[in-house]
């Protein structure tokens, strides 16, 4: 245990972690942005940006948006008025979290894209940001929440505190301050400050309440203003995350093990996120698809089924919520859990939005009740690089249906872009969808960014 009074670690340099973190972050530069990661940006920032406009009008949502200062400088996604530039990061990273169908990292088990994403839109509208510039500090974003994730998210401290609460406000620091050009010692008083506003219960899954929402709204928000009081001259503690008090200490309760390096061997934290298929926790998404899979192979219906057997991994089971197996309050509650989102795709035969307002369903229940797990090394060994699992089904004739996966389907570009067309069609009339999509695609000569998100407020009507 490191004294209270003892001195950070620091390298022979004398720099602390945090600053060579910057040191490195801002030595990236747009030209070191590979084809491969440029795209992967692009495809985070639609996906995005279609979960927002899917989950505009759901409570959180819209509660978001109704305590927002009414004041014309920044869009929220799919509303009609605009609010402060505070405001309208808090509200769309709402909005992005909102049908638990954002991008996942997970060797931190955040959601990075929902805190810098929203952070960095926001930015933009303040001051001219390119779209070379917008992908390089996203990028950045990815690295540093990646990175920092890794050393300080064990299990333990995922039962306990949100992921994306505590390292989202770093991701999102970074991000901004990148983006807007800050110097390195202000760029480090950024991330100091955000750091300190690292926060996020995991309570919530036990209860299948609404916090869990907010958890990445308050990340932006606050990344921001730490930007901002970075730039009015904070000086804030370069040993924030190795101090004695720091983010290792207060969460890990351990000594920051070995260097934060990023971008090790050109490796990017962005390529090791994936896009979710359906909107369900991240632990419930190969268990439900290997499910499936194993229902279609069979030829049968849920009612044929007798007992379900689920082999995963640690992780997947202390994680909160995820081993639960009900009562269900809320479809949150369902949607954290993988015997209820199991259950319900085979009732229903398919992985769909609509299985988890089905609370009080017999059938459903029947079959959370004959679901048992097991731990399989195997899977435990290939975590967080994959995420696999095996289902199988017993039947009433006797015989078994099996499917294993080794890792979870991911949504492809094409399934990405599409739902985003249906949602943007939908909320923001014909047309806007392909608009927005031009700039992002042809990001990289785009000189101001801003014209993505202004283009995601609707021509007139109501204010969401």
């Amino acid at each position: 245990m490191i004294r209270a009074d003892a001195a950070p670690a620091t390298e022979t340099d004398g720099q602390t972690v945090l600053q060579r973190v910057v040191g490195q972050a801002l030595r990236f530069t747009p030209s070191d942005v590979t084809a491969e990661q440029k795209a992967k940006a692009q495809l985070c920032l639609i996906d995005f940006l279609s979960c927002a406009l899917e989950a505009a009008d759901l409570p959180w949502s819209r509660q978001a948006a109704e305590v927002a200062l009414p004041f014309d400088a920044a869009t929220i996604i799919g509303a009609a008025g605009q609010t402060t530039v505070e405001d309208a990061a808090f509200a769309n990273a709402v909005r992005g979290h909102g049908l638990v169908r954002e991008d996942m990292h997970a060797g931190s088990i955040a959601h990075l894209g929902v805190v810098i994403w929203p952070t960095l839109l926001a930015l933009s509208q303040t001051r001219p940001i390119s779209g070379p510039e917008l992908v390089r500090s996203a990028i950045i974003g990815y690295e540093v929440g990646g990175r920092i994730g890794r050393k300080v998210m064990t299990a333990e401290v995922a039962r306990l505190f949100r992921p994306t609460g505590l390292v989202g406000p770093y991701a999102a620091a970074i991000a901004g301050a990148v983006a807007l050009g800050l110097t390195p010692e202000r760029a480090c008083s950024a991330l100091a400050i955000a750091g300190n506003c690292s926060s996020g219960l995991n309570e919530w899954p036990h209860n299948g309440a609404d916090e869990m929402y907010f958890h990445p709204g308050f990340a932006a928000r606050n990344a921001i203003r730490a930007i901002r009081l970075a730039e009015a001259g904070v000086n804030a503690s370069p040993s924030i995350i190795e101090g004695p008090s720091g983010t290792m200490q207060a969460y890990a309760r351990k000594p920051l093990e070995g260097e934060i390096e990023l971008f090790p061997d050109g490796d990017a934290e962005i390529m090791a996120v994936f896009n979710k298929q359906v909107p369900a926790c991240n632990f419930a998404q190969s268990p439900c698809q290997a499910a499936v899979a194993a229902l279609h192979s069979a030829g049968v219906d849920s009612s044929s089924i007798t007992a379900i057997a689920i082999d995963t991994y640690d992780a997947a089971l202390n994680y909160p919520g995820c081993a639960h197996m009900g009562p269900y309050r809320t479809p949150l509650q369902a949607k954290m859990s993988i015997a209820f989102g199991v259950a319900a795709a085979l009732t229903a035969g398919e992985i769909a939005e609509s299985n988890y307002s089905r609370l009080d369903e017999p059938e459903i229940m029947r079959l959370v009740g004959v679901t048992t797990f097991s731990i399989d090394e195997s899977l435990n060994r290939a975590f967080p690089e994959k995420q696999g699992t095996r289902v199988t089904l017993s039947l009433r004739n006797g015989g078994t249906a099996t499917h294993a996966m080794d890792n979870i389907a991911y949504a492809g570009a094409a399934l990405i872009r599409s739902r985003f067309q249906e949602a943007a069609a939908a909320l923001l009339g014909t047309g806007a969808g392909d608009l927005i999509l031009k700039n992002i695609d042809a990001i990289g000569d785009l000189a101001d960014c801003s014209a993505i998100i202004a283009n995601c407020r609707p021509a007139g009507g109501k204010a969401l």
